[in-house]
């Protein structure tokens, strides 16, 4: 199976598209000055966004397991099955790297975060700020949405694999019981056709026992004995002729 047609490089791009996207906003997120609510935002869109690539490769992962019970059914070599295996270890260890990192500013950024809230609580609050507050929090909405629709998505699209691999099996299934079918009817023609000999040979032998016996009555104990005799001399030049020549 070529790379184009594998599933499996199919999903790969997606979640290597999906990592250099989130490459992007975390390097973003980086140079925004802590404390402000764009990186807040963004703090949430990196830890979504973590969540659903690691979703996304153990899923992946699970899929290299099956394939390496039966490698060959699949078309791949156990060289493959470990190519795959080192790409998804680095992926979820390029998300893990950026998780962690988003995690710590995060909680570096906690206690300024709490005091001005509580100084927030204190004065009267301002209709621009809530404006904003409310479009972060669309926006955390809208990405929220969109990660689990992609997830959904990315789920039903797994689930037509393997209904796909699932009829494939079943119409191979279907075509052995259908070969094996065919076969025991040719082997119950012939089990006939030979029981039909059996019993015309059977016939002609009981036909032969019957003319013999009438012959040897016929001819009486003198007939008998020169009828051994002949049949001996015959059987002596019959075994000269095979053994000794």
């Amino acid at each position: 199976m070529s790379s184009a047609q594998d599933p499996f490089y199919i999903v790969k791009e997606e979640i290597q598209e999906s990592i250099d996207k989130l490459q992007s906003t975390f390097h973003q997120w980086e140079r925004i000055p802590s404390d402000t609510g764009e990186q807040v935002h963004l703090t949430k869109e990196l830890l979504a966004g973590c969540e659903s690539i690691e979703w996304q490769v153990d899923e992946l992962d699970k899929a290299i397991g099956v394939a390496s019970r039966d490698p060959s059914w699949y078309g791949i070599d156990n060289v493959e099955l470990e190519k795959r295996r080192r790409w998804t270890a680095t992926a979820r260890t390029q998300v893990g790297n950026m998780k962690k990192a988003v995690l710590a500013g995060k909680e570096l950024n906690g206690g300024g975060t709490a005091i001005r809230m509580r100084r927030e609580l204190m004065r009267m609050p301002n209709s621009h700020q809530t404006d904003t507050s409310n479009h972060y929090a669309g926006r955390d909405n809208d990405d929220f949405i969109e990660s689990e629709s992609d997830r959904q998505l990315l789920l039903i699209k797994q689930q037509d694999e393997e209904l796909d691999e699932l009829s494939a099996s079943v119409e191979r299934i279907g075509g052995v019981g259908l070969t094996i079918h065919e076969e025991l009817i040719a082997q119950e023609r012939i089990i006939d056709e030979l029981g039909m000999e059996m019993d015309s040979t059977s016939n002609r032998l009981d036909f032969v026992q019957k003319k013999v016996a009438m012959v040897m009555k016929k001819a009486g104990a003198k007939g008998q004995i020169m009828m051994i005799v002949f049949l001996l001399v015959l059987f002596i030049i019959l075994f000269v002729l095979v053994f000794l020549t």
